[in-house]
């Protein structure tokens, strides 16, 4: 309102020359010419994606391991579990909680969930779903959490708890499960669901605007591929170079990422035998592994609204 106030007065001394007669613009005007310069700045829908984690299920180091990877000291070689946090319209939305979510949202200065979505059930990908009870006493509310209907009855399953009377002790987190069959709205925010095969598994992507994030993917069915045209940033999953039952290879998903052509890829859930500089030294120029704690933003036009100047 502040802005919108600070336009108007700044088009209340606006003159138009009409008929030979300096004329003072009328207030019907400046309040045509106020919105769409408002709408100029407020009409694109802004998002940032923050990547929690780019690991595979294990992690990066793995435990035990001596390879050159887990040995090396490029911080961007340090992958937690695959998650995301992406702002937009207001809204914190989450994607996946990992088992290391609490350490995640500390070292990304996450201070609030809107609301979480779930790509399948796998434990690297809900384990951490504990650490929403932060969330709900700092907001004082119940979190919705999405995902299809197998996903869903999973998160029931082991985390039973929470859905049935017991010892509160120091809280239980307190959700709504919702079950995701179309695109939805979700606290002002449209999300695509993009169906995906993980292996014999169907599983979800998710698309908000000109950005779509598809992770543990083995194929993309070509109904999908309609619904990921025209994106301005594409993440993927790559799990490594050879190949591998319910993961893309890199290989694969340097591939799929030509077919949709997206301005930019950032592939995700890499295992210990991708290295950061020298894989990234080999793809081509609009891709790239993605690292902890790395943001991206993009800008996607909202139409114009249909009105009608005024008349002097």
């Amino acid at each position: 309102m502040y802005y919108f106030d600070t336009l108007c007065q700044a088009h209340l001394n606006r003159t138009s020359r009409i008929d030979g007669v300096i004329r003072h613009w009328p207030l019907t005007v400046i309040l045509y010419e106020s919105m769409m310069c408002l709408w100029k700045v407020m009409g694109l829908m802004r998002t940032k994606l923050t990547f929690l984690g780019t690991g595979t299920s294990h992690g990066v180091p793995m435990v035990g391991c001596k390879c050159p990877v887990c040995t090396s000291i490029d911080p961007n070689n340090k992958r937690m579990r695959t998650s995301a946090r992406v702002e937009c319209n207001g809204q914190s939305i989450i994607i996946d909680t990992t088992p290391e979510f609490r350490l995640q949202c500390l070292a990304n200065g996450v201070e609030r969930v809107d609301f979480v979505l779930f790509t399948h059930g796998h434990a690297d990908h809900i384990f951490g779903l504990d650490d929403i009870r932060r969330f709900n006493e700092m907001q004082d509310s119940k979190i919705s959490c999405y995902g299809n209907a197998e996903t869903l009855a999973t998160v029931r399953q082991a985390f039973g708890y929470i859905f049935k009377p017991t010892q509160i002790g120091g809280g239980k987190p307190r959700i709504d499960l919702v079950e995701v069959t179309g695109p939805f709205n979700a606290s002002g925010v449209d999300i695509i669901p993009i169906p995906i095969k993980h292996g014999c598994l169907d599983i979800l992507g998710y698309r908000i605007g000109d950005l779509a994030y598809i992770t543990d993917c083995s194929e993309i069915p070509e109904a999908s591929k309609t619904l990921l045209k025209n994106l301005d940033t594409l993440v993927l999953g790559a799990l490594r170079r050879t190949p591998h039952e319910t993961h893309f290879s890199l290989e694969e998903a340097v591939s799929a990422a030509k077919e949709l052509a997206p301005r930019q890829t950032y592939f995700v859930h890499m295992a210990h035998k991708l290295d950061h500089e020298t894989t990234n030294a080999e793809l081509p120029d609009n891709m790239r592994l993605a690292y902890d704690g790395q943001t991206i933003e993009s800008e996607t036009p909202v139409p114009t609204p249909n009105l009608k100047p005024p008349v002097f």
